[in-house]
């Protein structure tokens, strides 16, 4: 679980919660009960990470014919 429950930004709906610990930044998407985490070096890194694991989780749920998890309201 992250340091703080701040959404920092929407993507496609769904919220990007991070911290930093070690220098390093960590991520994972909000509100949804499966864990989908990534990292980055800077912000912008984390971004293309986040965008990256968004696309990725909806690809893989519709691969696996599962819905996924509604996005954030």
């Amino acid at each position: 679980m992250m340091a703080d429950d701040a959404c920092y930004t929407i993507y496609k709906g769904y919220c990007l919660e991070c911290a930093e610990e070690d220098g390093e930044l960590h991520g994972r998407i909000a509100g949804i009960r499966d864990v989908v985490t990534f990292h980055g070096e800077t912000p912008e890194a984390l971004m293309d990470a986040f965008r990256e694991a968004v696309d990725d989780y909806l690809e893989v749920c519709g691969e696996a014919c599962l819905s996924p998890d509604a996005a954030a309201p």
